[in-house]
């Protein structure tokens, strides 16, 4: 299989404005300012929503219905009409006291891929990186690595190859993303790799396939996409996402996660497994037996990979902000959205989102222990936005069966939807 491309002219002459430096990780839990032209919205929706009395209480009850068959402890809904947050709500509990809102902040996992991606847009319409943009090579973005390369193939390598998985990664032996502790032990490591040592490690290895002819889903190409981030912004990651992504779309409240309990930020849920899930090392060789959404991964090296925690409602105002509609304002060129959402076939992924149907359907998913995201952009106008904070059984079909519970409550409920936008009123 070769996936077809968009082939994007690019003067050549831009593409030498790539010395920029300054890796420096953004630290705390701080977030920055909005931008001026960032539109207000109410960003405190609990105390609105735990006052009001549901609308739609056979909808709720099915949803509840739904967390007690995939055992889930809690799960956040927000629903979006035409850029109108028209249904927000928290269904069962967030930790051992405290109900689900809609406010709460959760583990995204891949859902941060969408994220990741709106950055390099961001800076593609600076005219600081390109989709044609080589990674690695003399006029590469990343080329300070260009020492750790063994493999000529390397080089064909774009920053649109790294957005589409067709990077040349392949997960087979193992995703070295979610297998640190091995990782470790293969380089005779006491404590996890910085991403730089990760990196350069990683690089020395051949390719599975020359880019672009072929796709097949890589982690660790969206933490390059990071550092691309980095390199081209001159900023830290997470500097630059909370500057120029999340500031413009009025989002205050994502940030990157931690590891352990200990490091749960305030607004953010506790995560379970499911009751049958045995508990495993950790990722750092500290401890024989955690519970593996608490230990079990090496969350805070995801980064632009899966590394983002957030509220279903700012995820859906930042959906909002990319959707190329209206009445909130986009941070997106029209043009941009078009490349993100651009239907080749199949078994192409779309920039960051991984379905982009012809019909103009949008979906991105994420999982991993303890959480699942989804986010469904249908072409009617409305937007369906859950993420749950529990590991359910038989997890590789959940994702499907939550599709599918979107599914049958927009033929339900849809047309009950109240007429209001919740992030005015």
């Amino acid at each position: 299989m070769r996936p077809r491309r968009f082939i994007y002219l690019v003067p050549v002459f831009l593409l030498a404005g790539y010395l920029l430096g300054g890796k420096q990780r953004f630290s705390g839990a701080s977030f920055l300012p909005a931008r001026e032209e960032a539109i207000a919205w109410k960003e405190d929706l609990h105390g609105t929503l735990d006052n009001e009395l549901s609308q739609l209480p056979k909808m709720d009850h099915s949803i509840d219905s739904f967390l007690n068959f995939w055992g889930l402890h809690g799960a956040s809904l927000a629903i979006v009409r035409n850029d109108s947050l028209v249904y927000a709500r928290g269904y069962g509990w967030a930790d051992a006291t405290t109900r689900m809102n809609p406010d709460i902040r959760m583990r995204l996992a891949s859902v941060s891929k969408l994220l990741t991606a709106v950055g390099i847009m961001r800076l593609q319409e600076q005219g600081k990186v390109f989709l044609e943009t080589p990674v690695f090579g003399p006029f590469g973005i990343l080329n300070e690595y260009d020492s750790c390369i063994k493999d000529d193939h390397y080089y064909q390598m774009t920053v649109e190859h790294l957005l589409r998985h067709q990077g040349g990664f392949s997960q087979r032996g193992g995703d070295v993303m979610f297998n640190t502790g091995r990782f470790m032990q293969q380089h005779n490591l006491s404590e996890p790799p910085t991403t730089d040592y990760l990196v350069r490690k990683e690089l020395a290895r051949r390719l599975t396939f020359e880019p672009g002819s072929y796709q097949e889903y890589s982690n660790f190409g969206y933490l390059l996409l990071s550092l691309v981030i980095e390199k081209a912004s001159g900023m830290s990651y997470e500097e630059f996402m909370q500057k120029e992504v999340f500031g413009p779309a009025g989002c205050r409240h994502f940030a990157l996660g931690g590891d352990y309990l200990k490091d749960r930020l305030p607004g953010e849920t506790r995560y379970y497994m499911h009751p049958e899930a045995e508990p495993g090392p950790s990722f750092d060789g500290k401890f024989a037996s955690v519970e593996k959404c608490y230990g079990g991964n090496y969350i805070s090296g995801l980064y632009g990979a899966g590394g983002w925690i957030g509220s279903s409602v700012e995820l859906a105002r930042l959906v909002c902000s990319i959707d190329g509609h209206g009445p909130v304002p986009d941070i997106l060129e029209p043009f941009s959205v078009g490349q993100m959402t651009h239907y080749f076939d199949e078994s192409t992924f779309g920039l960051g989102w991984v379905d982009c149907k012809p019909d103009g359907e949008w979906t991105r998913t994420g999982s991993f222990s303890g959480t699942s995201a989804l986010i469904k952009v249908y072409p009617d106008g409305e937007t369906w936005i859950m993420v749950t904070n529990t590991s359910a059984w038989r997890g590789s079909r959940f994702t499907r069966n939550t599709a599918a519970l979107f599914k049958n409550l927009r033929g339900r409920f849809s047309s009950q939807l109240p007429a209001r936008d919740l992030f005015r009123d």
